[in-house]
Formats: C-alpha cells, structure tokens, sequence
C-alpha cells in the first residue's frame, strides 16, 4: 500500500541539528514543505555520498521554504558522533533524525521486515502535511539531490497553480500543461 497522498501520520524524535540535540515532531511540518530522507545507517558507505549530496543543495531548498530531516535508526547520539568524525557527513545542516524505535520509519513503510534498518526512501511533504512525491530505492542506489530540487520545485508549482500539472523533465521557467479534452490524443 503507497503512502503517497496521505497525512504524515504523528510522531515525536530527537534529532541532531546545528551542534544540539532538538525534538521534533509531526507538528513541526505544518506550514512549510519538508523532505523526509531515510537512509540504512549511519558510518555506512552510500549513505555519506547521498547525504553530503543533498546537504550540498540544503541552502537552496531552505530558499524554497522547504525543511529537510533525514532519517536512520541509529540514535541522535551516533549522528552526532558521525557528523563529528566525517568530512561529508560534517556540511549537515539539516536535522539528523533518530528513529530507534522504527516508529518514523515504519509509519512511511520503509522499514525492511527483520532488519532493523531504513530502506533509501525519499518523500516530499506539502504544508498541510501531505505526502506529495516519493522514492525508494535498493541499498546500492544512490539518489540525486539536484532531482529532489526539481521534484520539489515542480511540486510547489503545482500547488501554487491549479489547474496545471508539469510534464516530464519540467524545469522551473519552462510551460506546464493545463489537462482537458482538447489535450486528449495531442501530446
């Protein structure tokens, strides 16, 4: 079952972020876009490259009013300990979330049966806490941030234009299609 356009279900964690340990919430989503980002485990090997990825476009979805918190089973402790003895890890500014329960990370339905451990998921939340867009890939594929930014820029658009949806490859700037039945057949 896809948990694509439904509500974030509610939840509480710890989460390193900016050098302190913060608590975050449900709650804290409503309002703006997020970006949730599961990933395996922390002192991994894909896991940094993804992460520095995406912390690499960080500046540029907080420009968009977007938050993001990535998310792994280990605790708020080990990503404190990762961020301080990685180069990658250590351009984080996000909220580094930890879900040692599984609570965060079965409500999305990325919890792999027996393991423990987050599969790489991907999932773009609008202001009123809905999942809009999401990812999953296997352990050994990496994703790509600058498509994440496309993905949400294309998700904002949406929202702030009913009536008109993006095609693919959509860039910001480029023409959208407005759906109806003189489109039918034409494209």
């Amino acid at each position: 079952m896809s948990v694509l356009n439904t509500t974030v279900k509610p939840f509480n964690a710890t989460a390193y972020k900016s050098g302190q340990f913060v608590d975050v919430s449900d709650a804290d989503l409503k309002g703006k876009w997020s970006i949730f980002f599961f990933y395996p485990a922390d002192f991994t090997f894909v896991c940094p490259t993804e992460l520095e990825d995406l912390a690499d476009h960080y500046a540029e979805l907080q420009g968009l009013g977007v938050e993001v918190y990535s998310v792994s089973t280990d605790t708020h402790f080990s990503h404190k300990a990762w961020h301080d003895s990685s180069p990658a890890i250590s351009k984080i500014n996000y909220f580094m979330v930890g879900d040692q329960s599984g609570a965060i990370t079965n409500n999305f339905e990325v919890m792999r049966p027996g393991v423990g451990l987050a599969d790489r998921g991907t999932f773009v939340v609008d202001p009123d806490g809905v999942i809009q867009a999401m990812e999953i890939t296997a352990e050994g594929i990496g994703r790509n941030a600058a498509e994440l930014v496309r993905k949400v820029k294309a998700g904002i658009y949406v929202r702030e234009h009913p009536g008109e949806v993006c095609p693919a490859k959509w860039e910001e700037g480029s023409a959208t299609l407005a759906p109806s039945l003189d489109l039918v057949g034409k494209i």
